[in-house]
């Protein structure tokens, strides 16, 4: 009986299944490998649920989801078991710790859970509709049309409101994934997400919250003059019991259902000769349809001397929304397999909004495909900011020059400049949006770190709304709401931090890349098209990806190291010139 006993522990011992701990280059090629085959079928999984909405799409995607989470955290947890020999070791290792969003619980039934929970969550945002009766269903996009063409104060009430009610059924499960996700942050050694978020972006975790304050700082004074002057136009146009000069705006009345952009409104707000060249016009007028769209935001990359997109981008693609089923159509690129399968789903229409947009959604697929060499940890932005921010650069410099030079505007005729008018169009979209851009994540970090309970979730949304936004709910809105998840980054986890760097980086970018491509004069008339100097420079920095820290990136192109805001300020000279003109007689501020 011993003798089993030995016998036994030696063929235990001797066990094939006895793994040698892994050295430090070894554990990370296999890290690379593995989260690259798990990211693949997750991706695939998750392009057949967003385009393809129905309960057996939910659970195949929520359970590739789950598989990917329980691989990273493990991944995440051993990591910390290894020690890098060189600075390139030390940034993997870092990077396979924090790849996750929210990370899950190392617990195989909580990560399920929380993969499950996640997918139903954007399913309920996907497929939402707003139902005045059975018979009568509006989704997303007709309730937005709505918001951004009526002028009336009611209508307008019952789309924002409308669409606010699909976010109740959002708010439990929400609230799960808070805790779970606080779960896995704790497990990799995080006091909770908050913190686990913040130490995404080369810094301390306080700092970066600091770093957005000083950002926020240098453009506030502008943004001050931009709301003082569009709550005294909407003041003349609703009057003073809808729009009091000494209260915050209502958010209905903006012209954008979370109004994060205030553009839609122009017409408000300069009823007299508006001299801003109209591009959903000369789309129209030039038969501009989806693939034409495209083509022309790929001719773009191409001029600056990046690659023509692989032929399976155009078959694999969607760029119109089906008829016969629910899909997100909220624009989003891809990158399914890490190498050269890139795409995008976008319900594209011939508009302004689309034809900047589609340039934006290209900027990320070029970025995927400058970095997809790199491995697999390494393949992101130096950091998420940078993602947004390239195709928000790309989009300054679709300017009167740009649309003569592909032929919207006919060579004989002049090219239109932006006066103060035009760069008021473009503030309304660019500045107005950066204090939104700003209190997402500053709410959800209260929610992580437990500063916000659930039971105030909403009236905890609407202080920041006020505070950063100078924006109120039109009507009281009912502790039980969860108006956060209205927005889609809510319910996806898509970290909104990003947004607002985006915003930021994008003027100093180009800023940077106008001097590189030569150009003299303002710097809101400035297109880098065709310029092949500024096309290398940009792309020596897009094939960093995050293998470096985000100041070694930023500093290709712009010689500094620290983000700089002065950049919108330069930009925009004129404008908030003429705003302090118009605004000279108001009490500003709320």
């Amino acid at each position: 009986m011993r003798f089993t006993f030995i016998l036994l522990a030696l063929v235990i011992g001797c066990s094939p299944n006895s793994e040698k701990k892994l050295s430090t280059s070894e554990f990370i090629k296999k890290a690379n490998d593995d989260l690259k085959k798990e990211s693949y079928l997750t991706n695939i999984s998750q392009w057949v649920q967003s385009n393809f909405i129905t309960p057996d799409t939910t659970v195949i995607a929520a359970e590739y989801s789950a598989r990917f989470n329980e691989k990273a955290t493990t991944l995440a947890i051993d990591s910390k078991n290894y020690r890098g020999a060189d600075e390139s070791q030390k940034r993997s290792l870092s990077e396979i710790l924090k790849h996750l969003t929210v990370p899950s619980p190392n617990n195989s039934l909580k990560n399920a859970q929380l993969a499950k929970l996640r997918s139903e969550l954007e399913s309920l945002y996907g497929s939402g509709k707003f139902c005045e009766t059975p018979d009568n269903c509006q989704d997303l996009k007709d309730l937005e049309k709505t918001i951004g063409e009526s002028r009336q104060p009611q209508e307008l009430l019952k789309a924002w409101e409308g669409w606010r009610t699909v976010a109740y059924p959002m708010k439990d499960k929400f609230m799960k994934t808070v805790e779970l996700g606080n779960q896995g942050a704790r497990d990799l050694g995080f006091e909770q997400m908050a913190n686990f978020w913040r130490t995404k972006y080369d810094l301390p975790a306080e700092d970066f919250e600091k770093e957005l304050d000083r950002l926020w700082g240098e453009v506030k004074p502008f943004y001050e003059q931009l709301h003082c002057f569009v709550r005294s136009r909407l003041n003349q146009y609703y009057g003073n019991d809808v729009v009091p000069l000494d209260k915050e705006i209502p958010a209905h009345l903006l012209g954008n259902m979370w109004a994060q952009s205030w553009d839609k409104i122009l017409d408000i707000l300069l009823p007299e000769n508006n001299s801003t060249t109209n591009i959903t016009k000369l789309l129209e007028q030039n038969k501009y349809d989806s693939a034409k769209m495209v083509k022309t935001a790929e001719n773009f990359f191409v001029s600056l001397g990046m690659p023509k997109l692989p032929k399976s981008f155009y078959e694999q693609s969607l760029f119109e929304k089906p008829r016969d089923r629910d899909v997100v159509c909220h624009a989003s690129a891809w990158h399914i397999d890490s190498e050269e399968d890139v795409r995008i789903k976008m319900c594209i229409e011939p508009t302004e909004e689309d034809f900047r947009t589609i340039h934006h959604e290209l900027g990320h697929i070029y970025y995927y495909l400058a970095y997809k060499d790199l491995p697999y940890v390494y393949q992101g932005s130096a950091n998420d900011g940078f993602h947004e921010a390239i195709g928000d650069t790309i989009e300054l410099s679709i300017t009167g020059k740009y649309l003569k030079d592909i032929d919207l505007i006919k060579q004989n005729e002049e090219i239109p400049t932006r006066d103060e008018k035009a760069l008021l169009r473009l503030a309304l979209g660019k500045v107005a949006f950066l204090p939104f851009g700003l209190m997402i994540d500053k709410w959800r970090w209260q929610v992580f770190d437990g500063r916000t309970p659930p039971s105030q979730y909403n009236e905890h949304w609407w202080q920041l709304r006020r505070k950063y936004q100078g924006v109120r709910a039109p009507v009281d809105r009912p502790l039980q709401a969860f108006d956060a998840g209205a927005k889609y980054h809510i319910p996806a986890y898509t970290p909104y931090s990003r947004y607002f760097i985006a915003h930021i980086l994008q003027f100093q970018l180009h800023r940077s890349l106008c001097k590189t491509a030569g150009h003299e004069g303002p710097l809101h008339e400035c297109s880098i098209f065709n310029s092949k100097e500024a096309g290398e420079q940009l792309w020596t920095m897009m094939k960093l990806g995050k293998s470096k820290p985000w100041q070694d990136a930023l500093k290709i192109v712009t010689g500094k190291e620290n983000m700089d805001a002065s950049a919108i300020r330069d930009y925009f000279k004129p404008l908030e010139s003429w705003l302090r003109s118009q605004n000279k007689n108001l009490t500003c501020g709320w």
